[in-house]
């Protein structure tokens, strides 16, 4: 599993994840779409806005490899905001190759966008 160094572990101030310290000896946890209903609570649509944020400042428009990045999280943005990079798309594994869908998610979090500073990440995060 490859590890994404330098990546947010979570939304500073939550216990909202972004990342896993290490593989599921069980193999990959699944990627499944999760509906984003009107009534998700403030913290949560702050976490999924945090977690798009983070991918943009670390991947831009390349793709990337799913690898440490949690699949809970991922799943709140999988087939609209990310997308598959590559087919067939394996929901299970952790080298699936995926990429931010620009123009869907500038729609979705317009303020990840327009204020790049909308989220500070702790570049000493993790260090010592």
């Amino acid at each position: 599993m490859l590890k994404h160094r330098g990546f947010p572990g979570r939304l500073p101030g939550t216990d909202h994840q972004f990342t896993i310290r290490r593989a599921n000896k069980a193999g990959a946890t699944k990627i499944i779409r999760r509906e984003r209903y009107r009534d998700r609570a403030p913290a949560d649509r702050r976490a999924d806005a945090g977690f798009m944020a983070a991918l943009w400042d670390y991947f831009g428009e390349e793709p990337f490899e799913r690898g440490n990045l949690d699949a809970g999280r991922l799943s709140w943005l999988i087939g609209r905001e990310v997308v598959a990079a590559e087919e067939p798309f394996d929901p299970e594994s952790y080298e699936q190759l995926l990429r931010i869908d620009v123009k869907r998610a500038q729609a979705a979090f317009p303020e990840v966008f327009e204020d790049p500073d909308a989220f500070v990440w702790d570049a000493e995060e993790g260090e010592d």
